[in-house]
């Protein structure tokens, strides 16, 4: 497989509308961020915004900040024509190569996509946390909701949980409607 990725720092990439909506239809309206958060996040030296590239060709996305310490998976998708042939385990292959923690969310499991989403993590080497946690909203009119934290290549401790939790709320979270209207 030809894989490959490409950081996008602004609208003006050619995929970008391809990517949007690739970014639109794989997640819930409460769990994405609004078109001009998405701009003003893409700017931060810490988050990024890359395209998995098959061979040329938008295959999937994957949003993540990378805080030196850590990495927090912010969302993760691969196109649905293009799932269950290795590609999302190849592309968290290629991340864990960046030899730190990596952390995600998943849902809480309480359908089968959602038990079948954190089997998929575990056999990627991931470890479900027992910490409590509810992602803050990103638009004004949301709740915050609660998920369920997994990590690679380990749990994590409770100090690296509340480094996490306090990231996500003051850097992660700054790009968000609710932020800039709180």
């Amino acid at each position: 497989m030809g894989l490959t990725f490409s950081r996008c720092r602004d609208a003006s990439d050619p995929l970008m509308d391809t990517a949007m909506a690739l970014y639109r239809r794989s997640f819930p309206a409460h769990e994405l961020r609004l078109w001009p958060d998405q701009q003003a996040a893409m700017n931060d030296p810490l988050y990024h915004f890359d395209l998995c590239l098959l061979d040329g060709a938008l295959a999937g996305l994957i949003l993540y900040w990378d805080f030196g310490a850590y990495i927090y998976v912010e969302h993760f998708c691969v196109e649905p024509s293009m799932r269950g042939h290795g590609l999302g385990t190849l592309i968290l292959a290629e991340l864990a190569k960046k030899s730190r923690p990596i952390i995600l969310e998943i849902d809480p499991l309480t359908d089968d996509v959602a038990i079948r989403r954190k089997d998929f993590y575990e056999r990627c080497g991931y470890v479900a946390n027992g910490f409590s946690h509810v992602h803050p909203p990103y638009q004004a009119a949301n709740h915050g909701h609660a998920l369920i934290v997994m990590s690679h290549p380990r749990a994590l401790s409770q100090a690296e949980f509340d480094t996490f939790t306090v990231d996500l709320r003051e850097k992660v979270m700054a790009y968000s409607e609710s932020k800039r209207n709180g």
